[in-house]
């Protein structure tokens, strides 16, 4: 792998840390945790990997309050009491995997579409007009539909618009990314899904994402290839929460470690309603939420949070000062949506539909401030 010096050095991938994990009694460990383990751990300004399991356990759930109030002041001393608001652009939602719980998945039949360069610039219009700078732009994964290519003569008309230019695609290459970076995209976001290698087996059951371990290491290459910022997580839904918190936190350390000049953030999606009839192996409760984010907070207090409008305002306006520091507003799951928000399928539903200066007007009643720009590409 290279550095974005050109510099070339030998990193010892995420993979081969994650087999490590294999087999290990995660879930009796877990169940094993005594109420005075946490009492420790939060008596601790830092905390490594084995007391951040700890704050993941059933034990830990009566220490939330504890747990929240560290959380708040470890965000506010790294981020202050901001919120970078940002909007999904989907591109296309033509896709070649077969993904059980996705709306986009091949297998289910509806109209795809692709947006052309006079619609790009026409969602392009419509986002700015919100006083949006960030996006992240999202497709189907098919290298067809979403060259890189087609992804520059999008960022010719993008860059008119926006700050800071994002994607949430199928993984590519480093040379791929490198050519990104180059035409002015700054981050990429990529979720794992599941990190339980035989549980990924069985839901990717065909296309290109069957390969767990070519998808595990896209941050790596992301980084290797000079992005900004990378974004990881785990979709909650799919396996036993507490385990994929732990391996996202423990992935999100690692990159750190490895890429000191990259930007890591993570986000905890929850399933939600979708095209097909896959349901969830596990639910995930509003309170489980909030543990993870407080948790992943204190073992990682340089990180950024992401929260998307999968979850509902209330709970979102909860969150605000307990680690988030970055969520969308007012976004479309829709190709074209903002221009034509019934034209085709969405990738799954939304739960806070409020306007972005709604969403504003909350965060200064908070005293949180909306931050719409950090960043320019020159």
């Amino acid at each position: 792998m290279l550095k974005k010096t050109g510099e070339r050095r030998h990193i010892v991938s995420f993979y081969d840390k994650l087999q490590h994990l294999k087999g290990l009694p995660i879930a009796d460990h877990l169940a094993s945790i005594s109420p005075s383990e946490i009492e420790t751990v939060l008596t601790k300004s830092r905390i490594d990997e084995h007391d951040f399991l700890k704050l993941l356990s059933p034990a830990a759930e009566a220490y939330l309050e504890v747990m929240a109030q560290k959380a708040h002041q470890l965000t506010v001393q790294h981020f202050g009491k901001t919120m970078l608001l940002f909007q999904p652009l989907y591109l296309s939602d033509y896709c070649v995997n077969i993904c059980k719980y996705c709306s986009f998945s091949v297998d289910n039949s509806f109209p795809r579409r692709r947006l052309t360069m006079d619609e790009v610039r026409k969602e392009a219009e419509i986002i700015s007009d919100r006083g949006i700078q960030h996006i992240i732009l999202l497709s189907g994964e098919s290298r067809n539909h979403s060259s890189v290519a087609y992804l520059i003569e999008s960022m010719s008309i993008l860059k008119e618009y926006f700050a800071s230019i994002s994607i949430e695609i199928q993984p590519m290459d480093t040379l791929d990314y490198q050519k990104l970076v180059k035409a002015g995209i700054d981050g990429v976001t990529v979720y794992q899904e599941v990190y339980d290698e035989k549980v990924y087996s069985e839901i990717h059951t065909a296309g290109p994402k069957r390969d767990f371990r070519y998808r595990l290491q896209t941050p790596e290459r992301a980084a290797a290839a000079g992005m900004r910022t990378v974004n990881i997580g785990a979709l909650l839904g799919l396996d036993e929460w507490r385990k994929e918190c732990f391996i996202t936190g423990l992935h999100a350390a690692y990159l750190q470690q490895t890429f000191p000049e990259t930007e890591v953030s993570v986000s905890f999606p929850r399933l939600r309603p979708h095209a097909g009839s896959y349901k969830p192996k596990v639910m995930i409760t509003d309170k489980h939420l909030v543990q993870a984010i407080v948790a992943a907070r204190l073992f990682l207090p340089r990180a950024g949070i992401t929260l998307s409008t999968r979850e509902r305002a209330t709970l979102r306006n909860n969150l605000i000062p307990l680690g988030v520091t970055k969520m969308s507003a007012e976004s479309s799951t829709v190709v074209g949506g903002y221009s034509e928000p019934d034209v085709t399928q969405s990738q799954f539903d939304i739960s806070d539909e409020r306007s972005v200066k709604e969403v504003k007007e909350h965060l200064h009643q908070a005293n949180y401030s909306p931050v719409m720009k950090d960043w320019q590409f020159i």
